[in-house]
């Protein structure tokens, strides 16, 4: 009997424990201690995920960071949230340029709240910010910078945080020698950069690839982006004969050279060419009636994902007119990119509150892998070129720029013609 008592009492003592046990309050969880190695960032429970784009948004080449800002706020609108936190856009100019791009970057390396970057528009105001960002540990991706050192095997240790959606001129360059070659059938061209890395290293690109083919270069030439009196570099570059003119540079000089090519003699009958740098309605304003019959490389639109017409419904509703640059849906997909990586290393509290390490969302990045975006399949390789490349080569039909609307369509301007 005793014995069985003792066993009531130890059994009574067990059950009331347990239910002690489930009444008391759980442990209160371990606050988050960040371990990233350059740092996390914390966003409170009701605080928004701030992104901030870096692009050219005045000027003669507003048309292309507009162009960018607008396919990154289309891509907020479909998003709406990550994790319950709404999406905050902030930004500067960086305009088209080293000065731009480093003034940029320091007001922007100086908020602790930027998760991740969107931009540079342009390659020499990448190579300024590129550094400053890196070293705050600021994530960038880039939807138009296309110059083939910033993603070169050999590229400075401080470029780790960055990346791009957008094609390396080594792809841009080799198109359009290949269009001059095969599709127009010239033996000789001549080129004219304009000072930038962008337009500096794609015209020795295409220089390069039309020497492979057979081609001869009969001059490399280059001007200023301020200056307006073009006949003078026009009269050297006619003295060589060349058949083509390739200026893979931006709208203002474009322009000029553009209406003062067919003023000089012996470039009457010369096939002008440019790039995705002044593929725009701008440039048409620009250039004028002299724009007819000009040949851009540029990205290949009519390749691009099943969600693009799509995009392009939204955006004509969004701001009542059709996209402006090539960029759009290269700057939907930074975003989207981004967005995905957010989600796979943010840490959440029971509160809500976010922590995002700045190197574990480099790292996410870098690991994309078959991403569907609206430009194609996206992977990034380990020195940031993250783009599905597809250059065409358009030819312009009418000089209003009430009429740009690029694709593959006989009733589009410019239209598709190669490949």
């Amino acid at each position: 009997m005793k014995h069985h008592k003792v066993l009531s009492i130890v059994t009574l003592a067990i059950v009331v424990g347990l239910f002690m046990a489930g009444c008391a309050p759980a442990p209160a969880a371990k606050p988050f201690v960040c371990t990233d190695p350059v740092g996390c960032v914390d966003i409170g429970p009701k605080e928004p995920i701030r992104i901030a784009y870096m692009m050219v948004v005045a000027g003669p080449d507003a048309s292309l960071g507009t162009d960018t800002k607008r396919g990154a706020e289309i891509a907020i609108d479909d998003k709406k949230e990550i994790l319950g936190h709404a999406i905050e856009l902030i930004g500067e100019d960086s305009g088209c340029n080293a000065e731009g791009g480093q003034t940029a970057a320091q007001k922007l390396s100086a908020d602790p709240k930027i998760v991740a970057i969107n931009g540079t528009n342009c390659s020499s105001a990448a190579r300024a910010a590129i550094p400053i960002m890196c070293k705050a540990g600021i994530a960038m991706v880039s939807p138009s910078n296309t110059a083939p050192d910033l993603t070169a095997p050999d590229r400075p240790a401080e470029y780790w945080c960055y990346l791009r959606t957008a094609h390396n001129d080594l792809v841009q360059g080799k198109a359009m020698a290949k269009f001059a070659w095969e599709k127009l059938g010239v033996k000789t061209a001549a080129t004219v950069h304009d000072g930038s890395l962008y337009a500096d290293k794609l015209q020795q690109v295409f220089a390069d690839e039309f020497r492979r083919l057979g081609g001869t270069i009969t001059a490399q030439e280059a001007v200023a982006p301020t200056d307006t009196d073009m006949k003078p570099m026009l009269t050297r570059v006619a003295a060589t004969k060349p058949e083509l003119i390739y200026y893979p540079i931006f709208i203002a000089a474009g322009g000029q050279i553009t209406k003062q090519a067919k003023e000089v003699p012996g470039l009457e009958n010369t096939y002008l060419a440019g790039a995705d740098g002044m593929f725009s309605p701008d440039f048409l304003k620009a250039a004028g009636d002299a724009a007819k019959g000009m040949y851009h490389s540029s990205p290949d639109f009519s390749a691009f994902g099943a969600g693009y017409a799509e995009f392009l419904k939204k955006h004509e509703a969004k701001y009542g007119e059709k996209t402006l640059a090539p960029f759009h849906a290269h700057s939907y997909d930074a975003m989207m990119m981004i967005f995905a990586a957010i989600e796979k290393v943010a840490v959440k509290d029971a509160d809500g509150t976010l922590h995002i390490g700045r190197k574990a969302l480099a790292d996410a990045l870098f690991a994309t892998k078959d991403f569907k975006g609206l430009t194609g399949n996206l992977t990034c390789n380990e020195y940031g070129d993250c783009a599905d490349p597809k250059i065409a080569v358009y030819e312009t039909f009418n000089a209003d720029p009430a009429s740009w609307n690029p694709g593959a369509g006989p009733e589009n301007n410019p239209r598709k013609i190669w490949p």
